[in-house]
C-alpha cells in the first residue's frame, strides 16, 4: 500500500466519522425535541384536567372528582420540577448547534478527498489540511453534548437505509439549472 492510499484511506475513514457524528447529532436533537413536545403536553394536559376538576369541585361535591383532581395537580408539580432541573428543548439546540459546526468540516473533508482524487494538491498540503481539520473537529468535540446510542442508530438507518446523504443524478438534476444538468448533456 502507497502513502498516497493510506493517507486517503484515512481521511476517507475521517470523513465517514465526521458524517455519523453530524448525523447522530442531528437525531439527537430530534429526539430531544420530542421529549420536549411530550413534557410540554402532559403539562397542558395535567393543567387542563386540574383546572376543570378544580371547577367542577365548586358544583359537585365528588370524592372521586377531588381525589382526581389532586392526583393530576400533584402529577403536574412533579412534571414541573423535574422539567426545572431538565431542559431537553435547550439540550435540543445544543445538539443542532453541533451539527451545524460539524456540517462545513465534513464538506471541507469531502472537497479534500476530492482535490486528491484530482491530483490538485501534493500529500503534504493534504497532511496539513486534514491536520487542520482534526484540530477543528477536537475543538468542535469538545463543546459538544453527549449522545447516545439510539441516536446513533438512528443515524446508522438514516444513512445507510433511508440514504439522507445520497442524491441521484435525477434528483440533482431537479436541483440545478438545466445548463448543469448530467440528463440534459
Amino acid at each position: 500500500m502507497t502513502g498516497f492510499t493510506q493517507l486517503e484511506d484515512q481521511i476517507r475513514e475521517c470523513f465517514g466519522r465526521v458524517v455519523y457524528t453530524h448525523k447522530t447529532h442531528e437525531k439527537m436533537g430530534d429526539r430531544c425535541g420530542r421529549t420536549l413536545r411530550r413534557f410540554k403536553l402532559a403539562q397542558i394536559v395535567l393543567t387542563a384536567v386540574t383546572a376543570s376538576g378544580a371547577f367542577s369541585v365548586i358544583f359537585l361535591d365528588e370524592v372521586a372528582l377531588k381525589i382526581a383532581t389532586a392526583v393530576a395537580s400533584i402529577a403536574s408539580l412533579i412534571i414541573s420540577g423535574y422539567m426545572k432541573g431538565f431542559d431537553p428543548g435547550g439540550t435540543s439546540q445544543k445538539h443542532r448547534d453541533a451539527a451545524a459546526s460539524l456540517w462545513p468540516i465534513r464538506e471541507s473533508y469531502l472537497s479534500l478527498l476530492t482535490d486528491l482524487r484530482m491530483q490538485r494538491i501534493s500529500d503534504d498540503e493534504a497532511v496539513k489540511r486534514r491536520d487542520d481539520l482534526q484540530a477543528r473537529l477536537a475543538a468542535i468535540y469538545k463543546g459538544a453534548p453527549q449522545t447516545t446510542a439510539a441516536a446513533y442508530l438512528d443515524a446508522q438507518d438514516a444513512l445507510k437505509n433511508r440514504e439522507d446523504l445520497t442524491f441521484s443524478d435525477g434528483e440533482l438534476d431537479l436541483l440545478l439549472p438545466s445548463s448543469l444538468r448530467k440528463a440534459g448533456a
